[in-house]
């Protein structure tokens, strides 16, 4: 343990700092498909009765019109946070008929390219541009790319917990810079670190074979309609998934907070010439925002993002910028397919003391090799983390992944075990027992329990995501809300289609004008 760890342990397990870990805030979005009973997509709109995708706050659409988000609100209790997921699990399934919320991370069995539908916002201006936006990702990844799911888990520290810090160690500067250095240098800590999330966690060690169009890759088959690799943890999280030239050379660095939002802010105004050659428009219709390296920063693909809530019509770097971090977002945790809601309390506390221990440990800057080992280190545990004796780089020498990863959990531990004396209990302790015993035996892990399963049922990856939606759907039909919660869903509905009717019936000026305004208010902002 590092000597700034050891004192920040020490600083926060006294008297009242220990109360303040009782206040870190945790919220989840859960991405998944709608689809028929026979497991294909649903070529339906997104059910009017979960209320319009444009403005409720719990139900959204993603990519897709059949790809559906749900959001829950930030609690500090984990466990309120799984709740809330599930509720909204078990509205949702009130109101979908006879279709399935796909179980895994992967798609199941696509229809044609141009058949995937893209999410509608309506007519508003606001919902337009999301639908734009939309349009240009699908021009330039291809619209099977975004039909891949995910968890994110938003996660932040109490914001008295900064002051606390920086008074103790004596630095300069405000506190709102030395809470976005901070929350910067867990982001580099999670750079060296989330391939260990990536072994524990990762889902998705197959695919449906039609996923890659006849692209070449290196997969090897499974059966006639499905396509894995043997040790791999996460191929949602593998170079197959999103493969772009244009963002090839964006790597934002973290060092600190403006050079990272620079970096953004230049990818959203630089000329890309492929998109260029395509241009914005086609037969006098939007095809893409802009010809720029991103359409817009969110387009930028990471593991990790930091993030601040923003006021409606802001935008993300803006809020960013004017300030600063306010929490970050885990964007790389597969779906658990054996999960009613893909995610469990043992692990939102197991990524709790991860995320501490990345937020309080020594974080130095990342030279320009370690970026590179930091990645390479990442793909090489999504594509064969359970192969026996793998190694990894860590400082430029070679380490088993067993080795480095037993290593880590023991320097997390002190963490698990402050969060279990501002908790109580011992759950943070047994959260890192669970994942200690799959760093020991691979078989325990997700991966490695899907290819299990797929083997044991000698099912096809299809038949076996099928099989675990439908059991997740009884689970979850089996239960339904209390008649309160149900009613409360039914009115957050209602509202949210009468604020798009509002909108959309309000709307004043020019689409074209809109988008002008949206692109040159990125350009504006100046540090």
């Amino acid at each position: 343990m590092s000597e700034l760890l050891n004192r920040r342990l020490s600083l926060l397990g006294q008297g009242d700092n220990l109360s303040l870990l009782k206040q870190c805030l945790h919220g989840i979005e859960r991405e998944c498909l709608r689809v028929t009973e026979d497991g294909r997509l649903a070529q339906t709109p997104h059910p009017e009765a979960l209320g319009a995708a444009l403005t409720h706050e719990q139900i959204t659409t993603d990519y897709s019109e059949s790809l559906l988000e749900f959001i829950t609100p930030a609690l500090a209790d984990p466990a309120k946070t799984l709740e809330s997921l599930e509720n909204i699990h078990r509205f949702a399934y009130s109101k979908l008929g006879s279709e399935y919320l796909w179980s895994p991370s992967m798609p199941c069995p696509l229809p044609a390219e141009e058949d995937i539908p893209i999410a509608w916002y309506g007519t508003s201006n606001i919902g337009q541009l999301k639908y734009v936006y939309r349009k240009g990702l699908a021009l330039r990844y291809g619209r099977t790319m975004q039909c891949i799911a995910g968890i994110h888990y938003n996660f932040s520290l109490p914001e008295k917990l900064w002051p606390l810090l920086r008074e103790a160690e004596g630095r300069d500067g405000d506190d709102r810079e030395f809470q976005s250095s901070a929350y910067i240098a867990l982001i580099r800590n999670f750079r060296r670190y989330s391939w260990l999330l990536m072994y524990l966690f990762g889902a998705s060690p197959a695919l449906d074979a039609g996923f890659l169009r006849g692209r070449p890759h290196q997969l090897e088959a499974l059966d006639a309609d499905t396509l894995y690799l043997p040790w791999a943890t996460s191929l949602r999280m593998s170079d197959l998934g999103y493969q772009s030239n244009a963002q090839a050379g964006l790597t934002p660095c973290y060092n600190d907070l403006s050079s990272y939002t620079d970096s953004l802010r230049r990818a959203v105004a630089t000329p890309y010439p492929p998109y260029v050659e395509i241009g914005t428009h086609q037969d006098g219709e939007w095809v893409q925002l802009n010809t720029n390296i991103l359409q817009i920063e969110n387009e930028y693909y990471s593991n990790i993002r930091p993030k601040r809530v923003t006021y409606t019509g802001e935008r993300p770097i803006q809020a960013l910028v004017s300030r600063g971090i306010q929490y970050i977002e885990v964007r790389c945790l597969d779906i658990n397919p054996f999960l009613p809601t893909g995610v469990e309390l043992p692990q939102a506390r197991f990524l709790d003391a991860f995320l501490l221990f990345c937020a309080l440990e020594e974080s130095p800057l990342l030279g320009n090799g370690e970026c590179g080992q930091c990645t390479d280190n990442f793909l090489n545990v999504v594509k064969q983390g359970r192969r026996p004796g793998l190694e990894l780089q860590r400082d430029g020498q070679p380490v088993t992944l067993k080795a480095w990863a037993s290593e880590l959990l023991e320097r997390i531990a002190p963490l698990a075990e402050l969060l279990d004396r501002a908790h109580g209990g011992d759950e943070h302790a047994r959260a890192l027992q669970i994942q200690a015993a799959k760093v020991d035996d691979p078989s325990l892990t997700p991966s490695a329990q899907v290819l299990a399963s797929m083997t044991e049922h000698q099912e096809s990856f299809a038949r076996f995501s099928l099989r675990q939606s439908q059991l997740h759907a009884e689970f979850l039909r089996s239960e339904p809300l209390p008649a309160d919660e149900q009613a409360r869903f039914e009115a957050l509905a209602r509202k949210s289609l009468e604020e798009q009717a509002e909108l959309e019936k309000q709307e004043v000026g020019d689409f074209d004008l809109f988008v002008g305004a949206y692109q040159a208010s990125i350009l504006a902002i100046s540090n």
